[in-house]
């Protein structure tokens, strides 16, 4: 039976044409079929590229339109160091008007120095109020009110209060899952609670929470610290979607392992496991870090990433969060694959760390046979 694709062909020798026609003509009338596969990936790739066009010119259409530093008041909890501070310093050099928000009154005042040295204009200025944003709502949105009265309204708020505990389930004080579910989630419901109404009447804003890495994966040795962080993803992804109409966007930063006295107090108590499974990332520094967040926070980006190993993640993680582009969920779709198999092989690396830890410590365990 001829193949129905052999048509063009017996057409011509029914009209008695065939012999009139070269050979190789004949012969690819006879199985241009054989190349509609390939013709059709052509017009589906060509489709595809043609798409992607069309979605990078009308993305910046959709995008938020980014925040101007310049004259805005900007809050930053846990300001007095560490990425808070450097946060400071980033929007203070681009004229922000700066609110730090800690606990020592002390390294407030002393922080409050150090950004004083980066204005670039005599109108600007740094308040500073101690206060802990933990505890009671109430001070909280005290402390807030204290704040837009002296420098106005609040446009830009960043979450950056936090402490780390580093150690094994068991050997966690059971206190502490409190006290950092306190600090770490509460300690930034509080002021987000409080300047949202403000945010909403005006129809503008910023809210960033600083979360971490271990935000994004549970790690060994992390059984207080990552669920408190992965709880600001939880608030910042219904956050999003309850003020997103009144054009405030949310910003969710995930740093790595970063040069501050934090980490350098972690630490002193960090399991070995932990340890070596942070050495397979690299230590950024504070102000590196600062500067991509602020940057992403000014973009309006919900996902803040530093590095080849917190794009990968974020990718990885993105699962039902809001993007800000349609080229971002476009990259996430086309890496998802990938990065799932280098995941793999790192999650592979990290239970051989454990397991190898664990033979270890059995075998200094064992008791001398030669005694």
């Amino acid at each position: 039976m001829c193949s129905p694709w052999v048509w063009p062909l017996q057409l011509l020798q029914e009209e008695g044409l065939s012999s009139a026609l070269p050979d190789w003509l004949c012969q690819f009338l006879h199985s241009w079929w054989l190349l509609l596969p390939l013709i059709m990936l052509l017009v589906v790739a060509a489709f595809i590229v043609a798409f992607v066009l069309l979605l990078y010119m009308v993305s910046p259409l959709i995008s938020p339109k980014p925040l101007k530093l310049n004259g805005a008041h900007v809050v930053v909890t846990g300001g007095s160091s560490g990425i808070g501070k450097c946060i400071a310093i980033e929007c203070y050099k681009q004229g922000a008007f700066i609110t730090l928000v800690a606990r020592d009154e002390n390294k407030l005042l002393q922080a409050k120095k150090e950004i004083e040295k980066h204005a670039i204009n005599d109108k600007q200025i740094v308040l500073c109020i101690s206060v802990d944003v933990s505890k009671e709502y109430g001070q909280v949105e005290s402390v807030i009110k204290q704040a837009q009265e002296k420098l106005g309204p609040v446009d830009m708020l960043v979450n950056c209060a936090g402490i780390t505990v580093a150690a094994k389930f068991e050997e966690v004080e059971v206190d502490c899952f409190k006290r950092l579910m306190e600090v770490n989630y509460l300690g930034s419901v509080y002021p987000t609670r409080a300047v949202i109404p403000t945010m909403k009447e005006r129809r503008m804003g910023r809210i960033v929470f600083v979360s971490s890495q271990a935000g994004q994966l549970g790690l060994f040795g992390y059984t207080a610290y990552s669920p408190s962080k992965f709880a600001l993803r939880g608030l910042a992804e219904s956050l999003q979607m309850e003020i997103k109409p009144y054009n405030i966007y949310v910003t969710v930063a995930y740093p790595p392992d970063t040069d501050t006295p934090g980490l350098a107090e972690e630490n002193k108590t960090k399991p070995l496991e932990t340890k070596l499974i942070s050495e397979t990332s690299c230590l950024c520094q504070p102000e590196q870090v600062a500067k991509v967040i602020v940057k992403d926070a000014v973009q309006g980006n919900f996902n803040s990433s530093v590095g080849p190993d917190g794009y990968m993640l974020s990718a990885l993680t993105c699962g039902m969060s809001p993007v800000t582009s349609i080229t971002e969920g476009l990259q996430q779709i086309v890496t998802m694959g990938l990065f799932r198999t280098i995941a793999l092989f790192y999650l592979g690396s990290f239970d051989s760390i454990v397991r190898r830890c664990m033979m270890q410590r059995e075998q200094l365990k064992k008791p001398d046979k030669t005694e």
